[in-house]
């Protein structure tokens, strides 16, 4: 092992201890309220945006999600470079950096045409009233032709956003029968067997009324000045759906900072998961997780990480930051950022530190069921780096 391999090996296992952000500051903008497995929490990314770049910096994230480093970004004043090779990131992250007024929400929902006969081209009657199931393919038919002839604008996107997140969830909030958990969806024998147990069968949902009532939600928070922060943003945001090892269309020594957390081996089922935000969206969801890194050995995670890091070391500036986001996967028995540091480090970057922002209490580990502070994800662990 060379010399800096042993200074990476020591340096790694200094971690930064502590809780870095408040617990005034873990309420959240409301407009982060959107349904999607494996994000972590606005606090994260607002916290080195905010202690690392400027305004109208460049913030970049390579595996955008559902966009909560996008919406920070937006938020604070800072350019948007967000990239995810699932389409369906974009489609929930760009509307909300340019927020409808409700009533124009109310006025578009009551032009889209409704036939009541409408029935999917799959059988979900385990998750749909007949007359919902109606709603959804008649908004579903509506945003595809908007989108074919070119004529979709931010209110038909927003709607496609709201929607997308309102299929299926444990809720009368949302499209479906008793469904869990909402940031996924069962397959129809898994549905089928939940309403077995709990003898359910599917009541009418008033999609047009969901929509609005989840809009208004959303926008709670918002102030006629982030209002115009967010469209000021949004007027220079990129959305890519690029391999985040091969990025061309992000320029050498552009991004000021990265704030990411990648795919963590092979913990999210994408397919599986998003098959039925796929199907409303027409994607094509098989062939998307076939390009999304879920690798069952960290051998070969590490691998592709290793030409992510490389790509980063290009697109960043000259003391940049990069903040690798990797969490506890395996029941904390894989620590990635032991594999992280040394792939930063052989991209040309220099360790700035490895965090460790412990928490007391996680609101996700009680919706799946996980005791606090015992099984359940309850400290994040960043890997930070700095482009010398």
């Amino acid at each position: 092992m060379s010399a800096r391999s042993n200074t990476a090996q020591q340096e790694m296992l200094l971690h930064n201890r502590g809780e870095f952000w408040t617990a005034k500051q873990r309420d959240a903008h409301s407009l982060h309220e959107i349904s999607y497995r494996a994000c972590f929490k606005p606090q994260l990314p607002r916290w080195f945006i905010e202690h690392h770049t400027r305004p109208d910096d460049v913030v970049y994230d390579p595996f955008s999600g559902r966009g909560t480093t996008a919406l920070e970004t937006a938020l604070l004043d800072r350019r948007v470079i967000a990239n995810d090779i699932n389409p369906l990131s974009r489609i929930l992250t760009e509307p909300r950096l340019d927020p409808p007024a409700p009533e124009a929400v109310t006025a578009r929902l009551e032009e889209i045409p409704y036939d009541e006969s409408a029935r999917a081209d799959q059988d979900l009657s385990m998750f749909y009233h007949p007359r919902t199931e109606a709603e959804i393919i008649s908004l579903r038919n509506y945003l595809r032709a908007r989108r074919s002839r070119g004529e979709e604008d931010a209110l038909d996107r927003w709607i496609r956003m709201v929607a997308t997140n309102r299929l299926t969830g444990h809720s009368p909030g949302f499209f479906s029968v008793y469904s869990f958990p909402p940031n996924q969806a069962v397959s129809a024998k898994a549905q089928q067997k939940i309403n077995q147990r709990r003898a359910q069968t599917p009541e009418y949902r008033d999609t047009r009324k969901l929509i609005l009532r989840k809009t208004r939600a959303l926008l709670k928070d918002l102030i006629d000045a982030q209002a115009t922060t967010l469209r000021k943003a949004a007027s220079s945001a990129k959305f890519l759906e690029c391999d985040a090892r091969a990025t061309p269309l992000i320029a050498d020594a552009s991004v000021q900072l990265t704030v990411t957390s990648p795919p963590f081996l092979d913990v999210v089922q994408y397919a599986d998961d998003n098959w039925l935000r796929g199907w409303f969206n027409a994607l094509p969801v098989e062939d998307i997780a076939s390009r999304i890194t879920m690798a069952r050995r960290i051998e070969d995670w590490s691998a592709v990480m290793a030409e992510v890091f490389r790509e980063l070391n290009r697109i960043t500036h000259k003391n940049g930051i990069v903040a690798f986001e990797v969490g506890e996967v395996r029941k904390g028995q894989v620590k990635l950022e032991e594999h992280v540091v040394p792939l930063g480090l052989a991209a040309g970057f220099s360790l700035q530190e490895v965090m460790l922002h412990e928490q007391r209490f996680t609101k996700t580990a009680n919706i799946w069921g996980v005791a606090n502070n015992r099984s359940g994800t309850n400290s994040h662990r960043i890997v930070v780096f700095r482009r010398p």
